[in-house]
């Protein structure tokens, strides 16, 4: 490939700042559970959501309109300034406040919905089209090993050890010494420093440009715009990119406020047995990343999302039904499996039916009509005190299997067309 070593570097940017941050968003959710302030949560989480309606259409255009490596280097300076302040302040006054921890996660995820349509499309600027299905599979590996990477670090971070045992995979490892539980602030420090790390490894980055791209007049609404008239004039990839981004939207709701809240209220386990199921979804997903290509090779893209989502659909009806932590890990590593694996055949779908012009504008618009609408109204509705009290976590589990058997029937439909 021409631009082999701008890939690497990428790629190991990514890595590196994909660890902090996955550690740093366990413990934000789990600070909330420990306090048994998950209402409070679902609230913080809302109001991001709602950030992102304003902020995803801009950040689509950004992506679209400059230099996709500056694009890079500037959210991560920013973003490692902002967390190294809420740092600094913890350390100041010895803890931080609710709203200073929330702020870390919304910073975050507003970073996220600038940051994967950034890198997707500058992989597909900068990789030759029949290397599009392989590091597809390649950047779901290497974003699930930092998952997993993460989810080591975060087990020990956010309880510590108990007399020198350490659970790595639901499996009690003997360290031989005690490790205490760190502040959330202790985290964030190695969040906020390795955004800086990846600056310096992005600032490297040196490539040539494999599609041509126009500059465009017009203000951001008119440049949005174009997004939107494009996705009309091709209504099957629309619906398509609507409908396959399910599993992920029920991702973003399980990963980040109903997955503590079900380890805690429902299975009654500690933050070391929700860290573990994080790693258990990397597996999976490394796995699906791996051979999802190859284990659906007889079939078509949307046959084969069919087939995942209705998988996934199943496990969510599984984790409402049962009260075993084995099965636990069991259904959050097949959710590895059908994410990583829907998410690797959908990107590499529309890498090869979007034009890299519009890439970011289109991948916005999907994010806002399936994840920002979708989420807003399923936070909202978790966030209701019955979704609070006891286990009743497991109707929400439940309410998400059933929205993706609807999200199954318009694939399907879609397939007959």
């Amino acid at each position: 490939m021409k631009n082999n070593s701008a890939i690497i570097l990428l790629f190991l940017a990514n890595t590196i700042s994909g660890i902090a941050q996955g550690i740093s968003m366990l413990a934000i959710p789990w600070y909330f559970a420990e306090a048994g302030d998950m209402t409070r949560f679902g609230w913080v989480y809302a109001f991001t959501t709602v950030c992102s309606l304003f902020w995803v259409p801009y950040s689509g255009t950004f992506v679209d309109k400059y230099n996709r490596r500056n694009v890079f280097l500037w959210i991560t300076a920013i973003c490692g300034l902002l967390v190294l302040g809420v740092t600094g302040w913890g350390y100041s006054q010895g803890e931080l406040p609710w709203y200073l921890v929330a702020s870390v996660f919304t910073i975050t995820f507003l970073n996220y919905n600038i940051h994967y349509p950034c890198l997707h499309a500058f992989v597909q600027e900068i990789v030759e089209e029949e290397h599009f299905s392989k590091m597809t599979s390649y950047l779901e590996i290497q974003g699930q090993l930092s998952t997993m990477l993460a989810g080591a670090c975060g087990a020990m971070l956010l309880d510590g050890t108990k007399d020198g045992f350490l659970n790595i995979f639901g499996f009690q490892v003997n360290l031989g010494f005690d490790i205490a539980a760190w502040k959330i602030h202790e985290i964030f420090l190695i969040d906020g420093a390795t955004y800086f790390v990846a600056f310096l490894i992005l600032a490297m980055i040196r490539f040539v440009p494999l599609k041509e791209r126009y500059q465009e007049g017009g203000n951001i609404l008119k440049q949005i715009r174009v997004g939107w008239i494009y996705l009309n004039q091709n209504p099957k990839i629309f619906i398509f990119g609507l409908a396959s981004y399910a599993i992920f939207l029920t991702i973003l709701l399980e990963g980040f406020y109903l997955g503590a809240q079900y380890a805690k209220a429902h299975l009654q386990a500690d933050g070391s047995v929700y860290a573990a199921a994080a790693m258990y979804y990397s597996v999976g997903a490394i796995l699906a990343g791996s051979a999802i290509q190859w284990i659906f090779r007889n079939v078509s893209t949307i046959t084969a999302i069919i087939i995942m989502t209705l998988m996934c659909a199943g496990l969510y009806f599984t984790l409402a039904s049962t009260k075993i932590i084995w099965v636990y890990y069991a259904m959050i590593f097949i959710l590895g499996v059908t994410n990583a694996g829907t998410r690797v055949m959908r990107v590499t779908y529309l890498f090869k039916h979007i034009p890299n012009q519009v890439y970011g504008r289109t991948n916005s618009i999907f994010f806002i009509l399936i994840n920002v609408f979708c989420r807003i109204f399923f936070i909202a509705l978790f966030a209701l005190p019955f979704f609070q009290k006891g286990n009743h976590v497991i109707y929400a589990m439940a309410i998400l299997g059933v929205f993706l058997l609807g999200a199954a029937a318009v694939l399907l439909k879609l397939r007959k067309a």
